[in-house]
């Protein structure tokens, strides 16, 4: 157990955490969430003795062991990748290094005898001997092959630097799992192997994400940092949201009583728990709803954004024709070959790619931002097109404020009409003052979507645009894209809002080119189908 008792941190006369008391305990998954700036990453410091809280103690059971998820992608350069894996464990890692020591030594004598005896009856109660084939097939499972594993940290790509790292917090069963957004950087192969490892985990995991489907399908508890306090609750992040939204409802019903919200709880409590039973997660060790207690939920006071797009008029039949349009890279390399489809209106189609590049390359050429090596596009007459790019960093150059940076996209220049849309996305007062070249990454993603919605663009395109983002503005934007009327082309890291917002699946590839009238989900049992019949 992970006992956290009387914890304050401050800093100045900013209060992060007062009088927190929490435990963290057995084989369960706790999602730590909050908006940014919250203090999610730094109440994990706490936890692992990273940080030193003001008053409080956190307490761990001896001779437990914590294993986190390291953010230093340069740290193990000069260790190969396998070894990297295996220091996870440093216990056993020290016992092994100690071993070969005293083996290596040309003058061994009996002390040495007695001393590596020692070592051998550690290294086999910590089940060394399967250490190395253990991390072996890790990697492998992460999709990094066995002729990678001697290679030095140094020598990979970027994000195979981010799995193996993901495979050392996980190596040797841990018993507590401290996990800072693991999922950032993975494809959706090793994301769900992840969840699987997760499901399987006899331990407790404590982990921070902003990838709603991951902490849905993981996650038994939620805990909540809001207002300086941290609360914890039963189930997943879905249900967390959902109920207390249902709250905040019942609240803004004065004279609802009691009796009837409490009714209304236990109904919700039990529609829940009916789809929760279809899911991966019900199968699992870990049971979402086991002891739901109405009393202990309570509605969030969290702040969600606005975002609400309108169209400034409807589109006709033609939307967007696109004909064998090729586009390479720098090095001459396909991007796109030969790719020819036409949107019809309504759509919301989602574009995947084995390498992200090709969908951005494509969003470029049709907003005019690149040009194509062959190949033509055409948009309908009666469309009018918005676009929020991967890399939106030349839109922050100037220096200026947030309110004449809006003011330059819109024909109406009143001031009133300008705030209207910064305050949707929670821009207010003196915060539309700020200078657009030092906003958070976060924060300019606000931006572009305040521009988008004043812009009132008929077709919407989104290059990954949940990156930077907290939990409260992906819900926003994700119920948005649900309810928006129009026609939307977008890609997205976030599997929950593919799923609720994709009815056509298009995925570029170098060869041959997918194009499905179908949800998300719907597409990857596809896939698999046809990789089985395939083998």
């Amino acid at each position: 157990m992970i006992s956290v008792n009387n914890l304050t941190l401050q800093y100045g006369k900013r209060v992060l955490f007062d009088n927190v008391n929490l435990k963290f305990e057995g084989e369960r998954c706790y999602g730590i969430i909050g908006a940014n700036g919250a203090g999610k990453s730094t109440f994990l410091k706490i936890l692992n003795s990273e940080i030193e809280p003001n008053y409080g103690t956190v307490s761990i059971e001896k001779e437990k062991r914590i294993s986190v998820l390291k953010q230093n992608h340069f740290e193990y350069d000069e260790i190969s990748l396998l070894d990297t894996v295996m220091m996870g464990h440093q216990e056993l890692w020290n016992v092994i290094q100690a071993k070969n020591k005293i083996y290596s030594k040309p003058d061994f004598n009996e002390d040495d005898g007695m001393e590596v005896a020692k070592l051998e009856e550690r290294f086999e109660k910590m089940n060394g001997w399967n250490a190395e084939s253990d991390a072996g097939n890790m990697l492998n499972g992460m999709g990094i092959n066995t002729e990678q594993h001697n290679l030095l940290m140094k020598n990979v790509e970027p994000n195979v630097k981010v799995k193996v790292l993901l495979a050392q917090s996980l190596f040797g069963e841990p018993d507590y799992l401290i996990l800072d957004e693991p999922t950032n950087n993975l494809d959706a192969k090793t994301i769900f192997w992840l969840e699987e490892f997760l499901l399987k985990f006899k331990n407790t995991v404590i982990v921070v994400s902003h990838n709603r489907h991951f902490l849905d399908t993981i996650c038994t508890n939620i805990v909540d940092i809001d207002f300086q306090k941290i609360q914890l609750y039963t189930g997943n992040y879905t249900f967390w949201y959902q109920s207390s939204q249902l709250l905040l409802r019942q609240r803004s019903m004065a004279n609802k009583k009691a009796a009837e919200k409490r009714k209304d709880l236990q109904n919700f409590i039990a529609r829940f728990s009916a789809n929760a039973s279809k899911s991966r997660q019900a199968t699992s060790r870990k049971k979402l709803l086991e002891k739901i207690n109405i009393d202990e939920i309570k509605p969030s006071s969290r702040k969600y954004p606005a975002i609400i797009f309108n169209q400034f008029r409807d589109a006709g039949n033609d939307i967007l024709e696109v004909n064998n349009l090729t586009a390479h890279d720098e090095h001459g390399d396909y991007l796109i070959k030969d790719l020819s489809f036409s949107i019809r209106k309504g759509e919301k189609v989602a574009f995947l790619a084995k390498n992200h590049q090709s969908i951005t390359c494509f969003f470029d050429i049709i907003n005019e931002k690149k040009e194509a090596s062959s190949g033509s596009f055409k948009f309908g007459t009666t469309t009018r097109h918005t676009y929020l790019p991967n890399n939106h960093e030349e839109y922050f150059k100037k220096e200026i404020n947030i309110i004449d940076w809006l003011r330059e996209f819109s024909d109406e220049k009143d001031e009133v009409f300008i705030r209207s849309f910064l305050g949707k996305m929670l821009f207010s007062g003196d915060e539309v003052l700020k200078f657009i070249n030092i906003l958070s990454g976060g924060e300019k993603v606000r931006c572009m979507l305040s521009k988008m919605m004043m812009l009132e663009g008929n077709i919407l395109t989104f290059d990954n645009p949940t990156n930077h983002l907290d939990l409260e503005s992906i819900q926003a934007l994700n119920n948005a894209m649900i309810d928006f009327k129009g026609t939307i082309l977008f890609s997205s890291n976030d599997h929950e809002l593919t799923q609720s917002v994709a009815n056509r699946i298009i995925e570029i590839t170098p060869n041959e080119n997918s194009d499905k009238l179908m949800t998300y989900q719907e597409y990857i049992e596809f896939k698999a189908n046809k990789s089985v019949k395939i083998k």
